[in-house]
């Protein structure tokens, strides 16, 4: 009996101990699953870096998974946001996984946070027709920023893409349809002037998802529209590392 007492008190005692060491473990393992976790490169596989916003998120583990044993996909620990956060950033960004490697291809894009429209004090996700709006990066400033971060990223040396911003769809808070439509358009002229080839998503999001892949009134996508994403940026990636 006093031995049975001895154990029910141990094992009510360490309980507590035995939960916590869980919930690190659960803690641990969601970290790892998330897309903007860092990994450890593969020996002898080449290294690929995805700058995005949330969009670029979303595909950014099924992109991992597309390409696993054939290509280091890495991306940045934060929404890379519009262009103002890539002039400041972009330095950091290159150095992710070692800052001594190499990247073979970059898979790139900024637009949706640039054309958005914030507030007078930088209140975020505003009413474009509130005459105190304003977009956060208006078209000609998001021209020249764009330059910059493209003459910065092929000073690199590694393979560029650009990835179009994707459509905001009817009713996206504090964004103007066909917005993207605009900024792309800017984008395709930096891009044909210095020879970098087009992902077009965009295209792809307007013609090919379908209504389960979308989320309404709302620019990101659902887990299966992600995924169909995914699986065209690791198509164009792996075109590039094979050329």
């Amino acid at each position: 009996m006093k031995i049975r007492l001895l154990i029910t008190f141990l094992c009510i005692a360490f309980l507590p101990l035995a939960q916590a060491d869980t919930k690190e473990k659960k803690k641990r393992v969601k970290k790892s699953n998330s897309p903007l976790a860092q990994i450890e490169d593969v020996a002898g596989l080449p290294r690929v870096l995805i700058i995005g916003d949330s969009i670029s998120i979303g595909y950014t583990l099924d992109t991992r998974k597309a390409l696993a044993g054939k290509a280091n996909v890495h991306r940045p620990s934060v929404n890379c946001g519009p262009t103002l956060s890539g002039l400041a950033a972009l330095d950091n960004w290159l150095a992710t996984g070692g800052a001594d490697k190499k990247w073979d291809v970059i898979h790139f894009n900024w637009g949706l946070h640039d054309l958005k429209y914030l507030g007078p004090n930088g209140e975020n996700l505003q009413d474009p027709n509130d005459p105190k709006s304003h977009q956060q990066v208006p078209p000609e400033e998001y021209r020249k920023n764009l330059t910059e971060l493209v003459e910065r990223l092929q000073a690199t040396g590694a393979k560029l893409i650009w990835r179009n911003t994707t459509p905001v769809p009817k009713g996206a808070k504090g964004r103007v349809v066909g917005d993207s439509a605009k900024y792309n358009a800017i984008a395709a002229e930096i891009m044909e002037a210095r020879g970098i080839p087009t992902h077009d998503l965009y295209a792809l999001v307007k013609n090919d998802l379908k209504p389960e892949h979308l989320r309404k009134a709302d620019v990101h996508y659902t887990n299966l529209g992600s995924k169909v994403l995914a699986d065209d940026v690791a198509r164009v990636i792996l075109e590039a590392l094979n050329e």
